[in-house]
């Protein structure tokens, strides 16, 4: 059930709630209803209340009351720009940890990342508490040099070996240091989880960044649970029917920077037919 219903003394007739309904399960006679028969093939994308001006809809049980208004904008695109091309993978990280109030702020806010048909089953993972991190680094360190002693490092995963086997004494390689770890993955069935996680993920990092916190993409943590040491995928309690589709270690930087740097332009094409 999607439990719509409108606000007969709010509603002003005018249909976009009907025009933007992607599967065309709202009709309109008097007021906007469920098209009978039509009801199965809504994916809860709430666009119907997001549209509706005067909020006199409401669908899957959500009052529009309760919904952020837009009317505060957005930022501008200067600060978008400075957003986006200021953001630097963080290696040096502040030993103290971001409060978990604001962590979990952060990921309630990605939750609204979008997923493809609105099936919504990315998991994001996350080590909220610099003990538990300082435990995991352990863990994942430890069985990493013991999968490489014993000869049981994949092909294709010598990098890694060097990074561990070359680091200066004491060197985090894997998180660099840094007080949390966000994982998100997705089941294997899902419609599309590869893009579902990166979305997601890239989200957090940018409203990471606004937070003034740093961010690294950790490919090398996600090879080492997803194909060298399996068993932290356990401990993090990572379902067995899910991909590990990114990992990305995040905290307090220790390092600032100062201007944006100036990456080639070979990689973009403008094409006229």
């Amino acid at each position: 059930m999607i439990s719509f219903s409108v606000d007969t003394e709010k509603c002003t007739q005018c249909g976009e709630c009907v025009r933007d309904c992607l599967y065309s399960v709202l009709g309109m006679d008097e007021h906007p209803y469920v098209r009978e028969g039509m009801e199965s093939k809504c994916i809860g994308c709430q666009h119907c209340l997001a549209v509706c001006k005067p909020g006199a809809i409401s669908v899957l049980g959500k009052n529009p009351g309760d919904s952020l208004s837009l009317k505060r904008g957005v930022p501008d695109p200067e600060q978008m720009e400075t957003l986006i091309l200021g953001r630097r993978s963080i290696r040096r990280y502040k030993k103290e940890g971001v409060d978990p109030a604001l962590i979990r702020h952060l990921l309630e806010v990605v939750n609204h990342a979008p997923t493809a048909v609105n099936q919504r089953q990315t998991h994001l993972t996350v080590v909220d508490d610099p003990e538990s991190m300082d435990k995991l680094r352990k863990q994942t360190t430890g069985g990493a040099l013991k999968a490489i002693q014993e000869g049981r490092l994949p092909e294709g995963m010598e990098r890694i070996a060097y990074f561990l086997e070359n680091g200066k004494e004491g060197e985090d390689v894997i998180f660099r240091g840094a007080p949390h770890l966000l994982v998100a993955s997705a089941p294997e069935h899902a419609l599309n989880p590869m893009v579902d996680c990166t979305i997601a993920m890239s989200y957090f990092e940018l409203l990471a960044n606004s937070h003034g916190l740093g961010t690294v993409w950790d490919g090398i943590a996600r090879a080492i649970m997803t194909a060298i040491v399996p068993e932290i995928r356990t401990l993090l309690g990572i379902p067995e029917d899910h991909i590990i589709v990114n990992a990305m270690a995040f905290g307090k930087p220790a390092v600032k920077y100062h201007r944006a740097i100036q990456p080639p332009e070979e990689n973009i094409r403008c094409v006229s037919l």
